[in-house]
């Protein structure tokens, strides 16, 4: 429950009402790794699942069939990969005396759930932003291409060019293009001022490229990709009762180019997934409850999601851009050299056990929620 601060040692009823700080509301609007990372529902909080290596699906085959002959009949390996869904929540105390002191400032209720609520899906974004911004993961000379202007450097600097140069590398590593951007605003913004930028755009049927109408659908289009997702939330990175230190929860050093996935269909390649275990009540946006502590005359506000984040790891798709740095000096390009896909299978005795095959067991119901 927050405590009044010095500004409220006298109360002001006449006050349009309370504001919070921070917008948590805007701030949530900000969040992309719901969408960088499509989340499918388990049924079962922990599984097993087939990885399917990139040269079983891109090798290519004689399809040819001679008269009197069989038709080519192919074999596919996959290897068996498990997952286990953890719960994440948080609670905020309501007490029944402040909630009837305060009830003229705000709906301590909402705020308590509202608080709640953030803690839980900056937790999630958090955790997608440092599993998808991996410097460890995504590294090496298979991974990197160098990139000497930073974004920031808005003359010269050439950004389509070395999304370009990444989605390059990423096709050539995967046989698969791929089809988003993944980036903080602030480098959002910094694309959007560069003059090579701007330029395509006078020449695309935008006479007026004022910076306001440069939107991510726009900047898509100019790097050629489907989507353009742009990471607004904050964080603050010092410890409790330091003094704050604001910064992006997405670097502002790095850029993913990456493929994403389109839909719940857990065969779909893609840089990763988001299993959810949704069978106890979980939400991926937040399933909010609340309860009653009598020993201390308090509604106990929860909110809770069950949860357990996939990638691509040995075998990847996607690149990181690490380029838009705010300083001089050259940066990098991380870029993957494979992918895989997903297949759920079936516990079954070995008896009555078909031909392996995850693809065609892998469809799950689509069940996107947006932070």
């Amino acid at each position: 429950m927050p405590s009044p601060s010095s500004a409220l040692a006298t109360l002001r009823p006449d006050l349009a009402g309370s504001f919070m700080e921070f917008d948590t509301v805007a701030d949530r609007e900000g969040y992309v790794g719901t969408r960088a990372l499509i989340p499918i529902d388990v049924a079962k909080p922990t599984g097993t699942f087939g990885r399917i290596p990139l040269e079983q699906l891109v090798k290519p085959r004689d399809t040819a069939r001679a008269p009197g002959a069989g038709y080519s009949r192919g074999e596919f390996t996959f290897k068996p990969e498990t997952f286990a869904c953890i719960e994440y929540g948080a609670e905020e105390p309501v007490d029944d005396r402040e909630n009837n002191i305060y009830s003229n400032f705000f709906q301590a209720e909402q705020i308590a759930a509202e608080r709640a609520r953030t803690a839980v899906l900056r937790g999630m974004e958090k955790r997608i932003a440092a599993l998808l911004f991996n410097t460890t993961t995504w590294t090496g000379a298979s991974l990197t291409t160098a990139v000497g202007i930073p974004w920031s450097t808005y003359a010269t600097a050439v950004p389509h060019t070395d999304v370009l140069a990444a989605r390059k590398k990423v096709f050539d590593g995967t046989g698969l293009w791929p089809n988003a951007i993944i980036l903080s605003k602030k480098k959002f913004l910094d694309i959007r001022e560069c003059t090579s930028i701007v330029d395509r755009l006078k020449y695309s049927g935008i006479d007026d490229p004022k910076s306001r109408n440069i939107t991510p659908q726009v900047i898509a289009q100019v790097l050629d990709l489907d989507f353009v997702l742009v990471a607004g939330g904050g964080k603050d990175t010092a410890t409790e009762g330091q003094t704050r230190t604001v910064a992006s929860i997405w670097t502002d050093t790095n850029a993913m180019v990456a493929r994403v996935a389109v839909t719940a269909d857990i065969s779909e390649p893609c840089v990763g997934r988001i299993f959810h275990y949704a069978e106890d009540g979980s939400t991926i946006g937040g399933t909010v409850e609340s309860y009653r502590e009598e020993s201390k005359r308090s509604t106990i506000i929860r909110v809770r999601n069950d949860i357990r984040l996939s990638s691509c790891t040995t075998e990847r798709m996607s690149g990181t851009v690490r380029s838009a740095r705010a300083v001089p000096g050259p940066g990098r390009i991380y870029v993957s050299s494979s992918v895989r896909a997903h297949g759920r299978r079936r516990s079954i005795s070995a008896s009555a056990r078909p031909a392996a095959s995850p693809l065609s067991s892998s469809r799950c119901r689509r069940r996107i929620f947006r932070a």
